[in-house]
């Protein structure tokens, strides 16, 4: 695998690895031709699981890289860092103000942005997209660190990174196809929605490769950028949604558990 993608161009690869982590969010809505629901155990777990990975591929494959690429050219480490983290978490609440959507479990008078007559569906995809879009931009970044020779980044850590965000892609694709076939809406449409949640992620991936090749310099910003883009989402979405309601501490362990597995894909693999 890593000799096959080594022959492409970084955003190729990038495209590959979104494409990927689009697919697994498609694998995780099509669980709405199996069952109906989902149980909110299972969910929550889930959603913590997501966090964790999250959590851990923000400061390995994102923040360290960026880091180190800034103290080599003689840029003081924090700067770019802090710097882009901020900016990149001030990007996310904007969006998340403006963009009109709403969370599974919620009713639609909770829908969040801009007020809109929408269809609920509709509300609930954007909210699953607001997630994707930062996570397809870090992988994309992870490819374009790897062209720019950053020395802790390489083929095989920006894989890990598509890697851990494909794996909590699929409980996101289940949170938008099973609360939509639970309102009675076909499987089928239940489906195509929760995919479509996904598909911004190939789009991310390659504006965010095609960033950092073009403009290198901006390289370790976008690599916290993208950091504080994701922690953004974590601590505004997927953390309170794992804490609600009953079985907060399985969605605690989730959060463990996906942090040990992305720490383990990034270190070990990387």
């Amino acid at each position: 695998m890593i000799a096959f993608l080594s022959s492409f161009p970084p955003v190729l690869q990038a495209l590959f690895a979104t494409i990927f982590t689009w697919a697994v969010t498609a694998v995780g809505s099509a669980f709405v031709f199996v069952n109906k629901t989902i149980s909110r155990k299972l969910l929550v777990t889930m959603l913590g699981f997501a966090a964790g990975v999250m959590i851990a591929a923000s400061f390995f494959s994102l923040l360290l890289p960026a880091i180190d690429m800034a103290e080599a050219s003689g840029t003081p480490g924090w700067l770019p860092a802090v710097v882009g983290f901020l900016a990149g978490g001030a990007f996310l609440y904007g969006i998340d103000k403006l963009l009109p959507h709403l969370h599974p479990g919620l009713a639609i008078d909770q829908s969040e942005g801009i007020k809109t007559h929408w269809q609920r569906s509709v509300l609930l995809v954007l909210a699953i997209t607001l997630h994707n879009f930062p996570e397809g931009l870090a992988v994309g970044v992870a490819f374009g660190a790897v062209a720019a020779g950053v020395p802790s980044a390489s083929l095989t850590s920006a894989l890990a990174l598509a890697l851990g965000i494909g794996l909590q892609n699929f409980p996101e694709g289940m949170a938008v196809s099973m609360p939509l076939r639970g309102e009675g809406i076909s499987r089928r449409k239940a489906f195509m929605l929760g995919q479509a949640s996904g598909l911004v992620e190939p789009i991310a991936g390659v504006l965010g490769a095609l960033a950092v090749i073009t403009i290198q310099s901006i390289l370790p910003y976008a690599l916290s950028f993208a950091a504080g883009a994701m922690i953004y989402v974590v601590v505004e979405e997927l953390i309170p949604e794992s804490q609600r309601g009953e079985s907060t501490d399985i969605g605690t362990l989730g959060a463990m558990l996906g942090f040990a597995v992305m720490t383990f894909l990034d270190v070990a693999l990387g």
